[in-house]
């Protein structure tokens, strides 16, 4: 599976910190940037992403930015994209099994390091459920 990164520079920390975790599991995360605290705007790392899953050169990502909030507004503006704040385990099981997210979000001045890596390995682990939900998805993109 082929996992993609990317943060703002409110998100930056917490992004090498999953890259090195994930990195000791033999996961190598795909990093999209940025590549360091200086500003940068949330939209433009979104697209960045966005273009990442809908080209299937990455199969699954991983937003950052400072809350959370900004950067998963401007990525689900992309039809086909899915993406949700993982701010729970329970959320985090749901978002893959109900919602069939794409891309898993994180705040990084709002949730642990350690609350992140648990909510993103409850997500990766879980599957969609299809059934009733995908007729939900299927009304997600529209024009």
């Amino acid at each position: 599976m082929n996992i993609a990164i990317a943060a703002d520079h409110g998100g930056f920390e917490l992004k090498e910190i999953l890259i090195k975790h994930y990195a000791k599991q033999n996961l190598i995360l795909k990093d999209l940037g940025t590549y360091s605290e200086e500003s940068v705007d949330y939209p433009d790392i979104s697209k960045k992403m966005a273009d990442e899953i809908l080209s299937k050169k990455s199969d699954l990502g991983i937003l950052i930015c400072g809350t959370g909030i900004g950067i998963s507004i401007a990525a689900n503006r992309y039809k086909g994209i899915r993406a949700a704040i993982l701010y729970n385990s329970d959320v985090a099981r749901l978002a893959k099994e109900h919602n069939n997210a794409n891309i898993a979000v994180f705040g990084g001045r709002m949730m642990s390091a350690d609350d992140c890596i648990k909510n993103f390995d409850i997500f990766l682990n879980a599957k969609f459920e299809g059934g009733r939900h995908d007729r939900r998805i299927c009304k997600l993109d529209i024009d």
